[in-house]
């Protein structure tokens, strides 16, 4: 769901007519609960009595762009902006129109504008602006961030809209720290404040923190019943886990909130919840043939997870398929590639799509620890088909992606690699290991066997220094643990310097550090023997006389 919205206007800035500040008031709280149609009906009456309230019209355009009406929206402050061109609230609206056209430059130029006609003192202009930016993709949160801190300084500031602004900003920079620290001023001002209380726990969601963000949306319906989105929130996460609770906190949030279409499909996939998948596909089926072309696209997916479950892939992928031709653009969720992803898998010859589709899932995917659950998941089903190229690709992008990175997702990248026979990288990424972490054995180990693969008839020596530093490692970190590693290096320096360089005498050194080190190797007592009894090459003087 979106994220709920907050006071632009002050009831200061309302005195002298109460009926409209009421009026004005009341649509912008069912704004906040996410109730659109019933916020849109309430500034349309609005301006029914009144066609130039330019408040009533910019919160009926940001109505509008909730409701996915960004053209109609669009048209509405262009209108209004062709009598009142000067009028702030209507440059704001349509600034946010032209961010999420892509034109960011031409709505920085509105929101300047807007600015510079309240002569930099409209706080209600500031939160308008910084909501517009924070809720599009091309945004810029730092803006925000500059713009409005100032404003919190002012003598008498009293906005707690101001501080949910700037806490949405520093979440879109992925500044957790600063982002809590701005909803919990907005709630010093408004200790009521629900709205601030529902973006701390859906912050903590995101780090998958359930003893901090399931107690921030219980204390969010505590302050406000009304408040939906908590309710919605605490039934999604309930959702694959206690279907009971679940239940209940959609019902609450039915309760309060607007009737809709899609309060059908959530009911339908309860049914998938509570494990009923022949009664969720035929209810699912219903709502299609009744509503056709107007029917919600998730009703097919919910048919194609019913379809899995029951074991039956083929009417899956086929659900699944019309699911992803009927969805718009917009509609799609990580999840919904990743399903895609591991139910192709069950049909050999879709390997790519398989690849494609774990790469758009986590490149849907904006949350820290999701994307890496992702990565994971995308690793290990890459792994399970015997892919090691990309497995070691999506391990890759788990090391890289780690705030604190780890030996093993280093050692796991690295040994995908060298499984995947991409010998150069692997022997990269150990040594990268081996600096990282020089009292393991683990980088020199796997530097040297990449090396070696690269060069199978030694011919070229790649792998020669690398065995060299893996047994002086294994003798210098633990003789005993790791007398294996240090007597095959020093067998496989044996067979280079007497098979490839016919350096018998250096060969016969290596096999003294094997009896080092293993002084009951038989393999090395026999070999010795054999290469100190075997005749030297002669070199120079031309051939040996005849007795």
């Amino acid at each position: 769901m979106k994220k709920s919205f907050y006071s632009l206007v002050t009831a200061a800035l309302l005195v002298g007519n109460t009926l409209f500040a009421q009026s004005l008031e009341q649509g912008k709280k069912l704004f906040g609960y996410e109730r659109y149609k019933s916020a849109k009906d309430n500034f349309e009456k609005m301006l029914a009595a009144n066609p130039n309230d330019m408040m009533a019209t910019y919160w009926l355009g940001q109505t509008m762009i909730e409701l996915k009406d960004i053209e109609g929206a669009k048209a509405l402050y262009q209108r209004a902006l062709s009598t009142n061109g000067n009028a702030p609230e209507l440059l704001v609206g349509i600034g946010h129109i032209e961010l999420l056209e892509g034109k960011k430059e031409e709505a920085r130029q509105r929101f300047e504008t807007a600015i510079s006609l309240t002569k930099g003192k409209d706080i209600r202009i500031y939160n308008a602006i910084g909501y517009a930016i924070v809720n599009s993709k091309d945004g810029d949160a730092n803006f925000v961030i500059e713009k409005l801190s100032p404003m919190t300084t002012q003598k008498g500031f009293n906005s707690p809209e101001t501080w949910l602004v700037i806490g949405d900003a520093y979440r879109k920079l992925v500044d957790g720290g600063n982002a809590i620290q701005s909803y919990q001023k907005a709630l010093a001002l408004d200790p009521n404040n629900a709205a601030a209380k529902h973006r701390m726990g859906k912050l903590y969601l995101t780090q998958k923190n359930t003893e901090v963000f399931l107690p921030a949306f219980e204390d969010a319906v505590r302050l406000d019943p009304n408040y939906a989105p908590s309710y919605y929130e605490m039934y999604y996460y309930w959702f694959n886990r206690d279907i009971n609770k679940a239940k209940d906190f959609y019902d609450k949030f039915l309760a309060v909130s607007d009737p809709d279409p899609s309060n059908d499909y959530e009911k339908t996939s309860i049914l998938y919840a509570s494990r009923r998948y022949d009664e969720a596909i035929s209810t699912a089926k219903g709502f299609i043939t009744s509503l056709g072309d107007k029917a919600d696209p998730r009703y097919y997916k919910l048919i194609a997870y019913s379809y899995d479950e029951l074991k039956d892939s083929v009417n899956a992928k086929n659900y699944l398929d019309q699911y992803f031709a009927k969805q718009k653009a917009d509609g799609f969720v990580p999840k919904d590639y990743e399903f895609k992803a591991q139910l192709y898998s069950k049909f050999p010859g879709n390997e790519l799509e398989v690849l494609n589709s774990y790469n758009k899932a986590i490149a849907l995917d904006t949350a820290y620890e999701s994307r890496l659950e992702m990565m994971t998941n995308a690793a290990a089903l890459a792994k399970k088909t015997g892919n090691r190229a990309a497995e070691a690709d999506f391990l890759g992008q788990i090391y890289n992606t780690r705030k604190t990175t780890r030996n093993t997702d280093l050692y796991n990248w690295g040994f995908a690699n060298y499984q995947a026979a991409n010998y150069a990288k692997s022997d990269s990424i150990f040594g990268v290991y081996a600096e990282k972490y020089p009292n393991e054995i683990f980088g020199y180990l796997w530097q040297a066997r990449s090396k070696q693969a690269m060069d199978t008839a030694m011919t070229q020596g790649l792998a020669v220094a690398a065995y060299e530093k893996l047994a002086a490692k294994a003798v210098e970190i633990d003789p005993v643990k790791y007398k294996t590693q240090a007597v095959s290096s020093y067998f496989y320096l044996v067979s280079y310097y007497n098979d490839i360089k016919k350096d018998k005498a250096t060969a016969i050194q290596y096999l003294d550090k094997v009896l080092a080190v293993d002084p009951g190797n038989a393999d090395a007592t026999r070999i010795k023997d054999i290469l100190s009894k075997a005749p030297q090459k002669k070199t120079g003087g031309g051939p040996a006389p005849k007795g």
